[in-house]
């Protein structure tokens, strides 16, 4: 008898141990993927307190997290041949456990891999001003291209930003030149427009004045009003061409005689 009764104590133990070890707490944010003697449940389990009996049972944890992977940099030979390095940083997150354990090995490793090759051949095929200056647009035309891929491994790919783009030296230096030159034309256009501008209101004002020649002389005033505010030494008094036209003929007239 005591032999007995000890044996089915054991054997209790030995259960409630192995049933305590099948015993699996899931997050959240976590999914367990079952195999049973090797074929796939057709649900994943979680989350809360699920049983997994090994070794008939084998799980695989999932995480529904995003996941945020930095693309390392990328040596890229843009359309117009110029060579940049370009990284990037990819926000993605998985959406069917089941697919990301049986369609793929390793969707981390795979997703890496996709946007690498996804990264150089996108960006090859622009020149560097789009690169530079079309950053958004590409960004979404990398996500919408990794999406369909790995689309079929369960994964979801939300966003991709290019981090960085760096220049070779010589094309720092030539892109510099290039806005130098831009802002030199801008500051040449905005002066040749106030030169024009100020031309016309000078033909109007000419006009104005030529109305009321007694004008003129009130504004020669005025001017001289401004000057000696100033303490200059120097008075200009502007003659007419007709004085010294008028002052030439006498002059030759008195030649003559």
């Amino acid at each position: 008898m005591t032999l007995g009764f000890d044996l089915t104590t054991v054997v209790l133990v030995i259960l409630g141990i192995y049933v305590l070890s099948s015993i699996k707490i899931l997050a959240e944010y976590e999914r367990g993927v079952i195999f049973r003697l090797g074929r796939l449940l057709p649900q994943p389990k979680g989350p809360g307190i699920i049983l997994v009996f090994q070794p008939i049972d084998r799980m695989v944890r999932i995480s529904l997290r995003v996941e945020t992977m930095e693309v390392p940099p990328q040596d890229v030979v843009t359309h117009d041949n110029v060579t940049v390095k370009v990284n990037a940083v990819i926000f993605f997150r998985v959406i069917d456990p089941t697919k990301a354990v049986v369609e793929v090995n390793n969707f981390l490793y795979a997703t890496s891999q996709k946007a690498q090759t996804t990264l150089r051949s996108v960006l090859g095929e622009v020149d560097l001003d789009t690169l530079l200056a079309e950053r958004e647009k590409l960004n979404r035309h990398l996500q919408e291209i990794l999406d369909e891929h790995t689309g079929p491994w369960g994964i979801k790919v939300t966003m991709v930003e290019v981090k960085q783009v760096e220049l070779p030296p010589e094309m720092i230096r030539a892109i510099a030149k290039q806005a130098e030159a831009e802002r030199e034309k801008r500051a040449k256009i905005i002066h040749a427009d106030g030169e024009f501008q100020a031309a016309k209101q000078l033909i109007k004002a000419a006009e104005l004045l030529g109305q009321q020649p007694t004008s003129v002389t009130l504004r020669y005033l005025q001017t001289l009003t401004e000057i000696g505010v100033e303490k200059n030494t120097t008075i200009v008094f502007p003659i007419p061409m007709d004085l010294l036209k008028a002052l030439s003929h006498m002059a030759k007239a008195g030649e003559e005689k």
